[in-house]
């Protein structure tokens, strides 16, 4: 059982600052964060689950099996991480590019101490702590004193893992199988990555300040760190609801009212975007029909445009209800990974890719999270993120576009461009 205290906040941002500040004596965190972006999906606006009661780290094999049997032991909230290359516990496919971060395949932890932030009300939920412990934690939460760094200038190095003209060899590649038929879509992705020791908080609000995100997360395992700008949900549960919201299309806003009018109008009609969309939709509705009740997969939005700090994207979401048979993880692993981060159809499209990129992918394009008692969850996507392993002192970021027969690889490598800005401005001043 636990601990239950509510208090209401007077000063939400300021709290929540000093609360990921003092959170950074433990060893383990995950903090999700919406950043008050205005959606009518969300449970809390954020969470914070910090120090570990217990735990389950493994690779790929049998991990999805492994991460049932503990969420059904600790029936409790449990945070963590699935990475991509989970693909490899449920298709016969592997995992064998180059590796410079070396994450764990999936990771998840049981939290002592829990914080869930709704609007000005802050709910504590303390696992086998004295109510005496949780005040004296508020209290040094309220007087924890912040280091003022943010002037610090990195100046790093980034170098990426393949040219320009390497990727648009790679990109012809893909355009090659898309004309034969092998496949009709494929996310490819590239690394860029730098050799630096970076101060991972300040890193995180610097991201987090420029983006602004609704699925922000900084977590920390140890010395293994994800400071997250995603502003994509991949799957969420409520009772037997579930639903997804992949993201496909994507432009720039502009400074200019006018401008950002018509650069969202164009996004709006561009019959390419539309169709990567499509694609994608089709694909998770296929995935979710594994596991939901006869009939009840729907497309409640369809291209959708929603409009960032730095980009617009083009969003649909599909919702359905699952069968009451099945367990949680049992619709995670039947949907893994998310078809925005694949491509269609999506065993043979994995295969393509592992093939022709450079890096493992680890946990950019999987998803952190968290699971409730009652066996509810929600999932992100991890795009706009950068990787850090302190003791290797390695820092990685990757992106990626949807490629299909319409596609420019020149244009496609922009796109990469345009999504990588705001993790190399960070990064490089």
């Amino acid at each position: 059982m636990r601990d239950h205290k509510q208090i209401t906040l007077h000063s939400v941002e300021g709290f929540k600052t000093q609360l990921l500040a003092w959170a950074q004596q433990f060893e383990d965190i995950v903090w999700l964060d919406s950043n008050q972006y205005l959606q009518p999906h969300s449970s809390y606006d954020s969470i914070l689950a910090v120090d570990a009661f217990t735990g389950i780290q493994t690779d790929a094999l049998n991990g999805f099996q492994k991460l049932k049997e503990y969420q059904s032991m600790t029936n409790d909230w449990i945070f963590g991480y699935l990475s991509y290359d989970l693909k490899n516990d449920t298709e016969p496919l592997r995992s064998q590019n180059f590796d410079g971060l070396d994450f764990p395949d999936l990771c998840f932890f049981q939290p002592k101490r829990l914080f869930l932030f709704k609007e000005d009300k802050l709910t504590i939920r303390y696992l086998n702590v004295v109510s005496k412990e949780v005040d004296a934690d508020l209290k040094s939460i309220e007087t924890f004193s912040l280091q003022n760094s943010s002037s610090h200038k990195y100046n790093i190095q980034i170098e990426s893992r393949i040219s320009k003209n390497q990727y648009i060899k790679q990109v012809s590649t893909l355009l090659s199988h898309i004309h034969r038929g092998d496949i009709y879509e494929a996310n490819f992705c590239q690394e860029f990555y730098a050799h630096a020791d970076i101060n991972s908080l300040e890193t995180y609000f610097k991201l987090n300040k420029i983006s602004q995100p609704p699925f922000a997360t900084f977590l920390k395992m140890g010395d293994k760190f994800l400071l997250s700008s995603s502003p994509e949900r991949y799957l969420k549960k409520v009772g037997l609801e579930i639903m997804s919201q992949p993201i496909k299309g994507t432009i720039r806003r502009s400074e200019h009212f006018k401008e950002d009018a018509d650069l969202k109008m164009i996004l709006e009609s561009d019959p390419k975007e539309r169709s990567e969309n499509i694609m994608i939709v089709d694909l998770v509705r296929n995935d979710l029909s594994k596991i939901a009740q006869k009939g009840t997969v729907n497309v409640t939005e369809l291209c959708q445009i929603y409009s960032f700090k730095q980009v617009h994207h083009m969003i649909s979401t599909v919702q359905a209800m699952a069968l009451p048979t099945i367990s949680p993880v049992d619709i995670i692993a039947a949907t893994f990974p998310m078809g925005s981060m694949t491509g269609a159809p999506k065993i043979s499209a994995m295969k393509i890719i592992e093939a022709l990129e450079a890096s493992k992918r680890g946990l950019y394009s999987g998803t952190v999270g968290y699971f409730t008692p009652e066996g509810d969850f929600d999932f992100n996507v991890v795009i706009r993120s950068i990787l850090y392993n302190a003791s290797k002192s390695y820092v990685s970021f990757s992106v990626g576009s949807a490629i299909t027969s319409k596609s420019t690889p020149e244009n496609e490598y922009e796109e990469c461009l345009v999504k990588a800005k705001a993790m190399r401005s960070v990064l490089e001043n």
